[in-house]
C-alpha cells in the first residue's frame, strides 16, 4: 500500500476564463484513476497499489502541463505503509 500526497504548482495556474484550469486538469487525473483520494486546500492525498499510485502521480504532473501550464512543479510525498489514509486520520475528523 502506498499513500502519496501531491501538490501541483503550475505557472500560470489557469486561464483568464478559468483561474485554476491547470490545477483542475491535474485533479481530474486522480478522480479518473479509481484510487481512494482526498482533495485538500494545499494538496491531494491518494492511496493504492504502488504501480498505480506512481503512474497516477506522473499523469497528474503531465496533465498540468498538457492543460496549458508553461511550467510547473509537483511537490510529492510518498509513504509505503500497511495503513490507510482513514486509519492515519481517524479521530481527527
Amino acid at each position: 500500500m502506498l499513500i502519496a500526497e501531491i501538490q501541483v504548482a503550475p505557472s500560470p495556474p489557469g486561464t483568464a476564463e478559468e483561474p485554476y484550469a491547470h490545477v483542475k486538469a491535474a485533479i481530474a487525473v486522480i478522480q479518473a484513476s479509481g484510487l481512494s483520494y482526498e482533495v485538500g486546500a494545499l494538496g491531494t492525498t491518494l492511496e493504492g497499489e504502488a504501480d498505480q499510485v506512481w503512474a497516477t502521480l506522473r499523469g497528474v504532473h503531465e496533465a498540468m502541463l498538457a492543460a496549458g501550464a508553461t511550467a510547473g512543479i509537483s511537490h510529492i510525498k510518498v509513504a509505503e505503509v500497511n495503513r490507510t489514509m482513514d486509519s492515519l486520520t481517524d479521530g481527527f475528523r
